[in-house]
């Protein structure tokens, strides 16, 4: 047993504690860069960039309706495929007749007398409608109560005309009707988010294409009225003046603008396209 320990066990073997060690090399403590002014700019350029990024696929995701429904429409433009809207049967001024020689005309109550067409009357709506030819909606319009705007209650008030907004455009309250002297105005949603229940929620958002001249339809009651696009304008949100009286008929339509957002707001002016006025009864006569 000697003999195996004298083998195994190096005599010159030093103890665990008695070995050099040699010193761990030691790593140099990083140097940090020096951010110059043009660095800094870089950076914030680059979260600017992708901020707006981010935020402009959120507004196109929350607004993919309505902006699709521009995009359709630019492209029917560029590709000079629009199609004119059925609507606009509704404003045609019916031609008069070329005068003819006495021939003709026996000739032709003959043939009419012996083939009587059908009758072409136009039949109104049973509900109250807004008919927009030039981007081609024909929309109901939803009246909703005087008394929270009566109470100046105007978060109720607004509750109120977000509901009424699903069924169509909403009349504003307290805002003339057809038929009668001072300003209608009526609003709607360019666009709005798109879990919202109403089917309404981009009625306007081709407004911006309606121009001075156009002609604008409204059924109300069972009578028909025809309104020409007078003015069209931007104003803030702060300016109620587009909700005054005015001292003859006028349409109002209303929408938020640019489309997706509540920064601004399009405003579109009407006036009844006959002459008109004003019986004992403060009613239009036509």
């Amino acid at each position: 047993m000697t003999e195996y320990f004298k083998i195994h066990i190096n005599p010159h073997e030093l103890p665990h504690e008695q070995i050099p060690h040699e010193p761990l090399p030691q790593k140099e403590a990083p140097v940090e860069e020096q951010r110059t002014f043009k660095t800094i700019l870089k950076d914030g350029a680059r979260q600017i960039i992708a901020s707006a990024v981010i935020l402009g696929i959120g507004v196109l995701a929350l607004n993919w309706s309505a902006y699709y429904e521009i995009v359709k429409d630019e492209f029917k433009t560029l590709t000079g495929t629009h199609v004119e809207s059925p609507l606009n049967k509704l404003i045609e001024t019916p031609k008069t007749p070329k005068p003819t020689d006495t021939a003709k005309i026996a000739q032709a109550n003959t043939l009419n007398t012996q083939n009587i067409p059908a009758l072409n009357i136009e039949i109104a709506p049973s509900d109250n409608r807004l008919i927009i030819p030039r981007i081609d909606q024909n929309l109901p319009v939803v009246r909703i109560s005087s008394e929270t705007l009566i109470r100046r209650d105007w978060s109720a008030l607004e509750r109120e005309m977000q509901n009424a907004l699903q069924g169509g455009v909403v009349h504003y309250p307290g805002t003339s009707v057809p038929g009668e002297l001072g300003n209608m105005a009526i609003t709607g949603h360019s666009s709005y988010f798109p879990w919202d229940s109403g089917r309404f929620k981009d009625v306007f958002a081709l407004l911006h294409n309606v121009v001075e001249g156009d002609k604008i339809v409204m059924y109300w009651e069972g009578k028909k009225y025809i309104y020409e696009v007078t003015e069209i304008k931007i104003v803030l949100p702060s300016d109620i003046s587009i909700l005054k009286q005015t001292p003859d008929s006028t349409l109002t339509l209303i929408t938020c603008t640019p489309v997706g957002t509540n920064l601004k707001r399009l405003v579109v002016r009407a006036k009844p396209v006959e002459d008109v006025g004003q019986s004992n009864d403060g009613k239009i006569k036509r």
